[in-house]
């Protein structure tokens, strides 16, 4: 390879265009030229702060309604999807998560030792029904995520199904996009 030579990986330089004149360096110059600082500051930044706001608003909403575009790479693909309306369709003991949390809570202000005790129990017994439902779920999903999409797509949706099963139906995002027991095909 030549010091000075040329390279081949550029690409041939266009023809100039017939019948149009070269704009003068002045020209040029003028057309871009344009303020540094707008002459409105306020305005200016009330305007850049309204489009920011109408953009996110659109993110958010295109978030909610499970647009490709606006999912972060966790939540992105076609398997996924399969993997949300999965979770979204099955009637989940995790959902309870929540409200028996409350009542676990309450039960832990009565003074008495023996009701803190039957908290605690229900706490623990709770936890592990949650924790086989979960095991239950992830080997029923893994199952039909295989005989969709094949056996490479099939590992690591486990963790992610789980996490969804334990949310409120109305707390999940992406919003559910099936009916309960409906599954997809």
């Amino acid at each position: 390879m030549a010091l000075f030579s040329r390279s081949d990986d550029k690409a041939p330089i266009e023809p100039l265009q017939e019948g149009r004149r070269t704009p003068k360096q002045s020209e040029q110059v003028a057309r871009n030229r344009r303020p540094l600082v707008p002459e409105d500051r306020k305005e200016a930044r009330r305007q850049v702060q309204d489009k920011m706001r109408a953009e996110r608003q659109k993110a958010r909403v295109g978030f909610e309604r499970g647009d490709e575009k606006y999912l972060p790479p966790r939540d992105k693909g076609p398997v996924r999807r399969y993997v949300r309306d999965f979770v979204d369709a099955r009637l989940s003991i995790g959902t309870a998560a929540m409200p028996v949390m409350v009542v676990v809570l309450i039960l832990t202000f009565i003074n008495d030792p023996q009701w803190r005790l039957i908290g605690t129990l229900v706490l623990w017994a709770f936890v592990a029904v949650v924790v086989l439902d979960s095991v239950l779920m992830a080997w029923q999903l893994r199952r039909a995520v295989r005989a969709k999409f094949g056996a490479k797509d099939a590992k690591g949706h486990g963790w992610y199904a789980a996490m969804r099963s334990v949310q409120l139906p109305f707390m999940r995002m992406p919003k559910p996009q099936t009916k309960l027991f409906r599954y997809p095909e």
